[in-house]
């Protein structure tokens, strides 16, 4: 609504290996019978982009329709659009979710902060990430995630190299290169598990496991960050539960908590509108 969010279309997806080429080779199969725009793009397609993506891709498939936005603009964007529709913010760390009484039927839950302040709510959405899992057991709801740790980089490539010239993003053995205006390229992220960063697993990265091209390899760090996912234990993700009257729980999403955002708000807004109906 009058915020412009940066997103560049397209996604094109590398295959390392022979079993990766064929899976991919038969999924552009399966989606073009379904009238989807998917390309299968051979070897000699990918050696002819500036700059060229690893020499070791045995193809790819490329999706117009697919495309990456950017994530920090987005939150802004939705940030700015609550508060003029009426978002609150309260700013501070949950501790605590008790159960109110119910009055009629009508049970208000209280959300207790670190500030010592105590509000009640009637509808409730966890949505804490890797903190939700102890907000909800203390309610009887065992619900464990664990973190998982990804690194990424902000690199300014070489003089005269701009991967803006490329269809889309690129996408080599779960490590996405994304490009990013002025000559710079966002790659990222890693996979480890739990909270401790590696500084081994950061090095290992602009290098591609061995597989980068000699452009990648000469670009410049100009920012690198961390952060943690949550991983659902037990349960695959995400974790979409309505755990009680009033009480939803959307959290979980591992890799894909921009992709799946819009899908897990429509869930939680159509949770609340059935619950509502006369």
């Amino acid at each position: 609504r009058g915020h412009p969010i940066p997103f560049r279309p397209g996604l094109l997806q590398l295959a390392g290996s022979a079993e990766e080429r064929d899976a991919q080779r038969r999924l552009v199969e399966q989606r073009q019978a379904q009238g989807l725009p998917l390309q299968w793009l051979e070897p000699s397609d990918l050696q002819a982009l500036a700059p060229a993506p690893p020499a070791a891709a045995l193809g790819g498939v490329f999706s117009p329709q697919d495309g990456q936005l950017d994530p920090l603009a987005a939150m802004a964007a939705l940030r700015a659009d609550g508060q003029a529709a009426g978002l609150q913010a309260w700013p501070v760390a949950v501790e605590r979710i008790d159960r109110g009484a119910a009055d009629a039927g009508d049970r208000r839950w209280l959300v207790h902060g670190g500030d010592g302040g105590r509000r009640p709510y009637r509808w409730l959405v966890v949505c804490a990430g890797l903190g939700s899992g102890a907000l909800v057991e203390a309610l009887g709801h065992g619900r464990p995630q664990a973190p998982v740790l990804g690194q990424a980089l902000e690199l300014q490539l070489p003089q005269g190299c701009d991967a803006g010239a490329w269809p889309g993003s690129l996408s080599w053995g779960g490590i996405n290169l994304v490009p990013r205006p002025g000559g710079r390229l966002w790659l990222g992220a890693t996979l480890e598990p739990g909270d401790g960063a590696d500084s081994a697993q950061l090095a290992n990265l602009q290098r591609l496991g061995g597989q980068a091209p000699p452009w990648l390899l000469e670009a410049t760090v100009l920012e690198q960050w961390q952060g943690l996912r949550a991983r659902p234990e037990g349960r695959p993700a995400p974790l979409l539960e309505a755990l009680e009257p009033g009480l939803l729980l959307a959290s979980g999403h591992y890799r894909n908590g921009v992709l799946l955002a819009p899908a897990s708000a429509a869930w939680a807004a159509e949770q609340i509108a059935l619950a509502e109906a006369p």
